[in-house]
């Protein structure tokens, strides 16, 4: 489960407190701060790190007074050797930086010390050293939180391969919300967490909205064909996408935003033409696709850089992005079907052996050797549909 941490550190004085608001409302994992006395306000709901060593909160006595200063300066010595906060912060974690082997070994010894509390480790990777050393940390620390100095992704899919087998997390520092997407996407693993400063509470809740932009598993159907019809010459479109597909997904394409049929992808051999991957000859350009938060398109409007749900014949689903759209005028076929419930669902694809449609179990089937009474894979919609997005009202498809 990804997750973020919000960094107190560098946002605005007058925007913390709806920031720090906005992160305990959107159930983010975690905060970031160097002033305990803020920390130990937060509800233990939210996990609380502290940056030690740093000055104290702005209502502490003035550095001038001796006796304070000692307290100061002992507390301070206490974090930086590595003691228990005093239960009254409600310090959860403790964030240091490492920046040596020692320094490493050190952190790795205090969280094995009983009573201790949990210690992160926090390194710029900024030459091979840095990266080694990072990647040794994510071995043996419970959290590892590493900000890359170059804009380039390769230092993270190291120190991701090399920490594949590690108990620990991985926590990567990102400067927006773009970075943050790509960086839970590098090596399809992604980052385990982020590490995050925003500008307002307004960042804090789109973050939130990405951390929640999963796809779902989807209950597929059974369909039986009632009739296949020769409909003449037509516009069609294949979708090739940016990934691989599975021997057993496709997309999920219809004539009606109420139900749709698995078209397969051209993952499995054709005679005189090689396979295609990445590819799905999905249907007459009118059609609809259902794409990612259960929105759907037409595939008039599927093009390059489009986003749309690659799903399997168990009804897995996944985000893939398209590369481009081909609409070409070629023969065309009508598919009906009609599921358990007597719901009719309409598919029309070019009239050739070598577009595929999926049934139960994955069963691969060409569309030119159906027969009535064969049993499809399809998807029905519970919503009807305006501009792709669903609504509750009255709509008849025919």
């Amino acid at each position: 489960m990804r997750f973020a941490w919000i960094d107190l550190r560098e946002v605005p004085r007058p925007q913390l407190q709806a920031v720090v608001d906005a992160a305990i409302h959107s159930r983010m994992a975690g905060v970031v701060a160097t002033d305990a006395e803020l920390l130990g306000t937060l509800p233990p709901t939210i996990t609380r790190m502290l940056i030690p060593g740093d000055p104290a909160p702005a209502t502490a006595k003035k550095s001038g007074d001796k006796g304070d200063k000692e307290g100061k300066e002992a507390k301070e010595a206490r974090f930086a050797a590595g003691a228990k906060a005093p239960a009254e912060t409600g310090i959860d974690v403790l964030l240091r930086k490492f920046t040596t082997q020692d320094e490493l070994d050190a952190l790795a010894a205090e969280n094995r010390a009983a009573g201790s509390t949990p210690t992160a480790g926090f390194i710029d990777v900024r030459d091979d050293r840095t990266l080694r050393l990072s990647c040794t940390g994510a071995m043996v620390l419970p959290y590892t939180v590493i900000h890359f100095a170059d804009p380039t992704k390769i230092p993270l899919e190291i120190v991701l391969a090399a920490a594949e087998s590690a108990a620990g997390k991985l926590v990567t520092v990102v400067a927006d919300l773009e970075e943050a997407a790509i960086v839970f996407d590098v090596l399809e693993r992604g980052s385990d967490g982020i590490l995050y400063a925003p500008r307002s509470a307004d960042d804090v809740f789109a973050l939130a909205r990405l951390l929640q932009a999963t796809t779902p598993q989807l209950t597929l159907s059974t369909l039986t064909v009632e009739s296949i019809a020769h409909v003449g010459l037509g516009d069609r479109v294949c979708v090739d996408t940016c990934t691989h597909f599975e021997e057993d997904e496709g997309i999920l394409v219809g004539s009606y935003s109420s139900g749709f049929v698995l078209c397969c992808s051209e993952t499995h051999p054709l005679p005189y033409m090689p396979t295609r991957p990445f590819r799905v000859n999905a249907g007459a350009l009118h059609s609809y696709t259902l794409g990612p938060d259960n929105r759907t398109s037409y595939l008039s409007e599927v093009g390059s850089g489009s986003a749309l749900l690659a799903v399997g014949a168990d009804g897995r689903t996944r985000r893939v992005v398209v590369g481009r759209a081909k609409l070409e005028s070629r023969p065309l076929l009508e598919i009906r079907a009609h599921a358990e419930d007597g719901r009719l669902v309409s598919l029309t694809v070019q009239d050739d052996w070598h577009v595929r449609v999926l049934g139960p179990g994955g069963k691969v089937l060409n569309v030119t050797e159906l027969r009535t009474g064969d049993e499809l894979l399809g998807y029905l919609a519970q919503d009807k549909r305006h501009v792709g997005l669903p609504i509750g009202e009255f709509c008849k498809e025919t």
